[in-house]
């Protein structure tokens, strides 16, 4: 919620502060390169606290620092808190998995995809309500907008503290590694799976708007902004529902790149509400990938390793999606062109198409136990 809600708000952020494209693409990106980094600390956190308690810490900073952004206002003020609230993410994510085979070992489909569902929901309210509810309640402040969604963060938080009991570790059981093995190609390939899915999902959150008003649409930006969230709600029933179909095989990832290509071609020549639905159509690819590979950890690993295998993917993923916005602005400075937004997003699919093909899994990775 409190990274998606930037979106919307570009436009009066800019108008507030003198941020060019780069540095845009760095305020969408900074919590990226945080779950790029940080998220080897949550891979510690959780070995050290548990990931009940690595979730409450990571979800009370994403509330502070989600809330703070806009104090002052000041670039300063916006990309420290940035910060913080980029390693509440980092402390988060690699705690989810590590849940799941703690809390739901025997339907790992269905509570993955539950809480990935949670996540598009997250996406969705931000980019819908806005602009069109939030700003007007809080008198047009963007400072004030962005507060707001920390408070269902901070509930959130509240609720798992309050809520879901403590799992201390035996006293006869090792202490849980929390290194990554930067060795094992399947961590390599699903990281970059992902990381290729979330360059496309971020990338045009970052620039959609600014995108659509250089080609004289400014009134699909709500609209398209929606479709790139909305559109990704069927991934998360597929997941639950066909994950005996999906789950554990190469070819959903090799169709996922082939349609966030073809997403983009529409993207690129139609014009009007088709140009927002082929942007919803690749919101929808970036999440089947998001989906997919996050299902794997609790299988691939032991209950007390699933947080360092997902440390790895997330590090590769976020440091792709991290790097390409990043590149995509600071060309559209240097040319002019913004034609380096939709480049992003085929590269990003051709990767996406091509690097599952190696991947090598075990064969109980396959079956119907992943919809038991």
């Amino acid at each position: 919620m409190t990274l998606l809600a930037v979106p919307p708000l570009l436009p009066s952020i800019h108008r507030s502060l003198p941020l060019n494209e780069s540095e845009i693409g760095a305020v969408s990106s900074l919590p990226i390169l945080l779950l790029a980094t940080a998220t080897i600390l949550g891979s510690l956190l959780i070995a050290r606290l548990g990931a009940r308690r690595a979730i409450i810490i990571g979800l009370f900073l994403i509330a502070a620092g989600g809330a703070l952004r806009g104090l002052g206002p000041s670039v300063a003020v916006l990309f420290a808190m940035t910060f913080v609230m980029g390693v509440g993410i980092a402390f988060s994510q690699p705690a989810l998995p590590s849940l799941v085979a703690l809390w739901a070992p025997r339907r790992i489909g269905i509570a993955t995809a539950a809480f990935s569902n949670g996540f598009l929901i997250g996406e969705i309210l931000p980019a819908a309500l806005t602009v069109p509810w939030v700003l007007s309640l809080v008198g047009g402040r963007w400072e004030a907008a962005l507060s707001f969604w920390s408070i269902p963060v901070a509930l959130t938080a509240l609720a798992i503290w309050l809520g879901t009991p403590h799992q201390a570790r035996l006293e006869d059981t090792p202490r849980p590694l929390w290194l990554p093995n930067w060795r094992d190609p399947t961590t390599l390939r699903l990281g970059f799976c992902m990381g290729t899915a979330s360059a496309a999902y971020f990338g045009l959150n970052a620039f959609l708007p600014d995108y659509l008003r250089s080609t004289h649409h400014p009134e699909l930006i709500t609209v398209s902004l929606t479709c790139l969230n909305l559109f990704q709600l069927p991934a998360s029933f597929i997941v639950g529902g066909l994950s005996h179909l999906v789950l554990g095989r190469r070819w959903p990832f090799v169709a996922t790149g082939i349609l966030t290509l073809a997403a983009t071609v529409v993207f690129v020549f139609a014009s009007g509400i088709w140009q927002a639905i082929a942007v919803g159509v690749i919101g929808f690819a970036a999440a089947q990938v998001f989906m997919l590979v996050l299902a794997m950890p609790p299988l691939l690993a032991e209950p007390n390793d699933v947080h360092r295998l997902m440390a790895g993917i997330t590090t590769i993923q976020y440091a792709t999606s991290f790097l390409a916005p990043l590149v995509a602005g600071a060309l559209w400075d240097a040319t002019g062109s913004n034609a380096s937004v939709y480049l992003m997003v085929i590269v990003a699919g051709i990767v996406q198409a091509l690097v599952p093909l190696g991947l090598r899994l075990p064969e109980h990775t396959r079956g119907t136990a992943w919809a038991a």
